[in-house]
């Protein structure tokens, strides 16, 4: 009798079903999460510059912006290389754990250094997060349909945004909490929703292609073999040992993850991090000085940024989940390219009419809104093609690199230096800050168009073969 498939292909072959949603709500609640924080961040901005709040400068807010990105690429560095080492699923228990703790303890800052290093620490939490759940996500889901659901899941970050603008709204109400306490409980309650996840998340397996790569092959038949049954399909054949391709081995070393990135993969390298660095600028730039743009240039009252917000990131989750299945349908190379030179020549188009004093607050977010339907899919196939492109055994480390490479260049210093720009008072200085990003976005598609990996419905073990196994014959 002829061998049965190999437990990835199991995987790759499974019809989509209940079971895979709920694998997609447990892990996909990570950018819910990070939406929710920094929307709460940015709408309560204007906010906590009020006297009788924390007192914060324009500076001190884009400075706790800045700090809560250094945080998540500390944190991602952190338990990318865990998640490597001790599993996906010990990951994404702890890294929740503790986003809860430091949300709850920014709920109680009494001033700038209390307030920013408690962001600092949600950071951590958040960094960590995206090392270990990308990696969990793309090892769980059907190869067919990984891009529409990688991108779907990365663009839920805004249904946080979303969520975060209207507490905001709701708490910041004078007949409700008040600016004074409404911030603080805004906090608490994404805390309060990260302890809900956390017990549906105790449910998602360990991935069986880390299993497998760690030599507990037995565990990883028996998961599959549940998942099988689970999505309601016949029990396929049992692979008891690993197939040729997966032969367990321990986490590789530093050098040998040097060698990978810089000798065996060097095209690829370049492409993840010009896809980072840009789309990390391009948002942070924009997103953590929302709120201040529309409270000095536009008039918009503090407790009111929250409405314009809103429409703001419906943009951002059409984006993706209308977007996604082109992914996989047209292909990563042209639709990362596509979405890329487009995101930043609409960014100078809105800037030129912002410069021009041709906008107001209705027309900025609308113009905002049109920009990031398309950014928000180019910066969710970054997390994606870092996810895909680079062997099982150090998937979650490779996603650290890139995302602490590419968000402490692009992202760390994008929101102080905007909240600077902003401050100013000066349009020409913001429009020049949106032109520089909108010119690292084209940047980016050039180099993906040119060198970008055709990873559309492929298994992630032809995209990027185990180390374990032949060195693949025409590396990139």
């Amino acid at each position: 009798m002829p061998p049965g498939p190999t437990l990835p292909e199991r995987l790759d072959r499974l019809p989509w079903s209940r079971w895979h949603w709920r694998v997609v709500l447990a892990l996909g609640i990570a950018w819910v999460l990070d939406g929710l924080e920094v929307t709460l961040a940015g709408s309560v901005g204007s906010v906590l510059e009020r006297p009788d709040t924390l007192a914060l400068t324009a500076a001190q807010v884009g400075w706790a912006g800045s700090l809560y990105v250094g945080g998540a690429v500390l944190g991602a560095l952190v338990f990318g290389r865990l998640a490597d080492r001790l599993g996906r699923k010990r990951l994404f228990l702890l890294t929740l754990l503790v986003y809860m703790g430091a949300t709850v303890a920014t709920a109680f800052s009494t001033g700038f250094g209390t307030f920013a290093l408690c962001r600092f620490v949600t950071g951590v939490g958040i960094g960590g997060e995206y090392a270990a759940i990308n990696s969990a996500i793309d090892e769980l889901i059907p190869a067919r349909v990984r891009g529409r659901v990688n991108l779907a899941i990365n663009g839920s970050f805004w249904l946080g945004a979303a969520l975060g603008a209207v507490l905001s709204l709701v708490l910041l109400d004078a007949r409700v909490l008040g600016p004074q306490d409404g911030w603080r409980a805004g906090f608490l309650l994404g805390a309060v929703l990260a302890l809900a996840i956390l017990l549906v998340r105790r449910h998602v397996p360990e991935s069986p292609r880390w299993l497998l790569a760690h030599g507990r092959a037995q565990e990883a038949e028996r998961i599959v073999a549940e998942i099988e049954a689970a999505a309601g399909v016949q029990v396929q054949q049992a692979t008891t040992t690993a197939p040729p391709a997966v032969r367990a081995r321990v986490v590789p070393t530093a050098r040998e993850v040097v060698h990978v990135l810089l000798r065996r993969y060097p095209q690829r390298s370049a492409v993840v991090l010009s896809l980072m660095v840009s789309q990390a600028f391009f948002y942070n730039a924009i997103f953590f000085t929302y709120a201040l743009v529309l409270t000095r240039f536009y008039g918009v009252a503090a407790e009111q940024v929250g409405l314009f917000i809103v429409p703001f990131a419906l943009g951002n989750v059409l984006g993706p989940l209308m977007l996604g299945a082109l992914f996989d349908r047209i292909g990563r190379r042209r639709m990362i390219a596509a979405t890329y030179a487009l995101s930043g020549l609409g960014l100078v188009l809105t800037g030129l009419g912002f410069l021009a004093g041709a906008l107001d607050a209705v027309t900025q977010t609308v113009a905002w809104s049109a920009v990031f339907f398309l950014a928000s899919a180019a910066a969710s196939s970054a997390y994606l093609t870092v996810s895909e492109v680079f062997p099982l055994e150090m998937r979650a480390l490779a996603i650290s690199i890139f995302y602490a490479v590419g968000t402490g260049v692009g992202g760390f210093a994008a929101p102080a230096l905007f909240g600077a720009l902003v401050e100013s008072g000066s349009r020409t200085q913001v429009f020049a800050g949106y032109a520089f990003g909108a010119a690292l976005m084209v940047a980016a598609a050039a180099v993906a168009w040119r060198h970008a990996v055709d990873a559309e419905r492929k298994p992630l073990e032809e995209i990027a073969p185990p180390l374990a196994s032949s060195p693949p014959s025409a590396p990139r």
